[in-house]
């Protein structure tokens, strides 16, 4: 299952790859997942796009510019990351519950076989964690482009179903990413509190080459994350909010340097709190980009 061959094979057809599994109302739900698609891999979210308007989901309004809100900060450098490739993955999708077939379809991670998707977590209040990575994602997809750099999404708004694992790392991949960060929020239990990067390890596979690369770049993303949103390391997992996995399959699929951030505990009040407030998740896009350009430069 862990051979060369088979993770060559896997990456060549974008088979296989998922991650948390707990179901409910019948879908898979998690939070360090990966994505979740039913159609063959593309190289950009809008190939399978669902309608652009996104009526009925939570996300606020981005703001007009990067630095457009006081907890922003200052931005830095603009064209600094000129001729740089970022694949940014909003986990999860705001449609996932609504086909609970497709998300629950298994997929090979290499390591072992997992559930295609999930819908994610959400606060107590139901602000979700897709809402929640897609409105960060955008703020963070446009603060890096003004800074120069090529960016891409894995997928294209929040009303839709996927993509699936295998096609959110094969998009990176394709667009032979200098960098790829998944975005997610935990829904751990409300005692536990904190932010953590997740990297991969090596698994006789894909990923194996760009181990190194990917813990630097969870590095400079933790240490940028931690002094620019002033979110604690995480309480209950990781040490100094770094953690390794092998069975996560947009780690492990990845053939580009990539980590998974998990920004808080969405069951956490204090922290609940903070990611529904529109100037707050632009402090943490702000403080993702810094850490990607600083791995980057």
């Amino acid at each position: 299952m862990t051979s060369k061959a088979l993770a060559t094979a896997l990456v060549a057809c974008a088979l296989g790859a998922a991650a948390c599994g707990a179901t409910a109302n019948g879908a898979s739900v998690g939070s360090a997942q990966d994505g979740g698609s039913i159609s063959p891999a593309q190289d950009t979210a809008a190939d399978f796009a669902a309608p652009a308007k996104e009526a009925g989901t939570n996300s606020a309004p981005l703001a007009e510019s990067p630095a457009a809100s006081p907890a922003a900060g200052k931005d830095i450098q603009a064209k600094a990351l000129s001729g740089k490739v970022v694949v940014i993955d909003p986990g999860h999708n705001g449609g996932n519950y609504r086909d609970t077939a497709a998300i629950n379809k298994k997929v090979n991670v290499l390591t072992q076989w997992k559930a295609c998707d999930t819908t994610g977590t959400s606060t107590n209040d139901n602000y979700s964690e897709a809402a929640f990575t897609w409105d960060v994602s955008q703020r963070l997809a446009k603060i890096l482009k003004s800074r120069g750099a090529t960016v891409k999404l894995t997928r294209a708004n929040n009303t839709s179903v996927g993509p699936c694992i295998t096609q959110r790392a094969a998009i990176g991949n394709k667009a032979k990413a200098d960098a790829a960060i998944s975005i997610h929020a935990d829904g751990a239990p409300s005692a536990d509190h904190g932010f953590h990067v997740i990297m991969p390890k090596k698994i006789d596979g894909p990923v194996d080459p760009v181990v190194g690369a990917s813990k630097r770049l969870g590095v400079d993303v933790r240490n940028a994350f931690r002094s620019g949103t002033g979110i604690p390391y995480s309480t209950y997992i990781g040490s100094k909010a770094l953690d390794y996995r092998s069975d996560l399959g947009g780690l492990n699929l990845s053939t580009v340097p990539k980590i998974f951030i998990e920004c808080g505990n969405m069951r956490n009040a204090k922290e609940a709190a903070e990611f529904r407030q529109p100037a707050f998740r632009q402090k943490i896009a702000l403080s993702l980009a810094n850490g990607l350009q600083s791995y980057l430069k």
